[in-house]
């Protein structure tokens, strides 16, 4: 055999390139099926630099194209589920500062909410407006509703806050609400599962997947808190022919995206907002605010208020600081706080 030869035809040789999709992200590699193998492979050096044109990086659920089996691009996302990355609770500056994708490609997102001690609808709000954040279509899951004998009031609860959401009380332990998930899980549909741990959405896969593929643990009785069983995101195919991505629990629901969520998570707010005497108003007392009086009316309960406008302050704050310096944003905030109590004093909430 001809050496020289030999080389200059793998020289020329033109590289196998093919599309696949990212099932499983690990520390240094990724999962990637291209509907027939999975194989486990590496990124380039581009994307590590994010030099790629879409300035994206492969997450569970993405497209990506695959040049002699490493991935060298991702292909432009339908959507992508995501919040601020976790652990700055404590400290002295909570805002996140960088994004976490958690999957993407999505066609619903299944918010995951165990009917015990794990049941709060202020935590249902903050996961809606994420969803809505990022461009998703939520669906709630009541999971364990085998604890109760009629799980039909926590539906009509969460009803009250999640407007046009469809809710499904299921039993993963009877099966019971199973049938009705189907039309979620159909071929070619990829679902995301978003909740706190122990709340129920590993068991919940197993029971869709038809087999134990994820581990569970029981929620301590103690605290009523949930332990990470799941922690990595895989995509796993169903027998459907959807696919289901599960996710470690999460205790800190910190927002990212800033297309303002809240707006499609709370629509009765922003309908009587429009009907505030001041297009500016704050609801926190200015005269002829209309969402204020419904609060008097008992049209709107206290609590979904400062909800929503909590939410509000953090979407805000998040904003500016995506755009504009520390010191400004800062100094912003102390005027705004200088003018809520001076407003408070003048109306007697703050005594001279």
């Amino acid at each position: 055999m001809d050496i020289n030869n030999h080389k200059q035809t793998d020289i020329n040789q033109s590289p196998i390139e093919k599309t696949a999709r990212v099932t499983g992200v690990r520390k240094n590699f990724f999962l990637v099926s291209d509907g027939e193998t999975e194989a486990l492979t590496t990124a380039s050096g581009k994307l590590y630099k994010q030099t790629d044109e879409n300035g994206l990086f492969p997450a569970t659920g993405d497209w990506v194209h695959l040049t002699d089996g490493r991935i060298t691009s991702v292909l432009p996302r339908k959507n992508a589920l995501s919040r601020g990355a976790a652990g700055r609770q404590g400290k002295k500056e909570n805002t996140p500062v960088r994004t976490q994708i958690i999957a993407a490609n999505l066609d619903w997102v299944f918010i995951v909410c165990g009917l015990d001690r794990d049941f709060n609808l202020r935590r249902i709000e903050r996961y809606l407006t994420l969803v809505y954040n990022c461009g998703c279509t939520p669906v709630i899951i009541l999971s364990k509703a085998d604890l109760h004998d009629s799980p039909e009031p926590f539906v009509l609860e969460v009803g009250s806050v999640a407007f046009g959401v469809p809710v499904h009380p299921v039993s993963s332990v009877h099966k019971d609400g199973i049938a009705a998930l189907a039309p979620y899980l159909g071929k070619g549909q990829t679902v995301a599962l978003l909740g706190s741990s122990g709340a129920g959405k590993s068991t919940l896969v197993n029971c869709l997947a038809g087999e134990e593929i994820q581990a569970t643990r029981e929620v301590s009785s103690h605290v009523g808190k949930g332990v990470h069983t799941t922690t990595t995101r895989d995509l796993i195919r169903l027998p459907t022919g959807g696919a289901l991505i599960d996710n470690p629990g999460i205790r800190e629901i910190a927002f990212w995206d800033v297309d303002d969520g809240s707006d499609s998570a709370f629509p009765e707010i922003e309908a009587w907002a429009n009907e505030c005497r001041f297009s500016d108003c704050s609801h926190s007392g200015e005269p002829g605010c209309r969402v204020r009086e419904a609060c008097r009316t008992g049209e709107l309960d206290i609590e979904r208020l400062e909800s929503y406008l909590k939410q509000k302050r953090e979407l805000a704050y998040l904003s500016d600081r995506q755009t504009k310096s520390a010191d400004r944003i800062e100094k912003e905030r102390w005027q705004w706080v200088a003018q809520e109590m001076k407003q408070m004093k003048k109306r007697g909430q703050i005594k001279r």
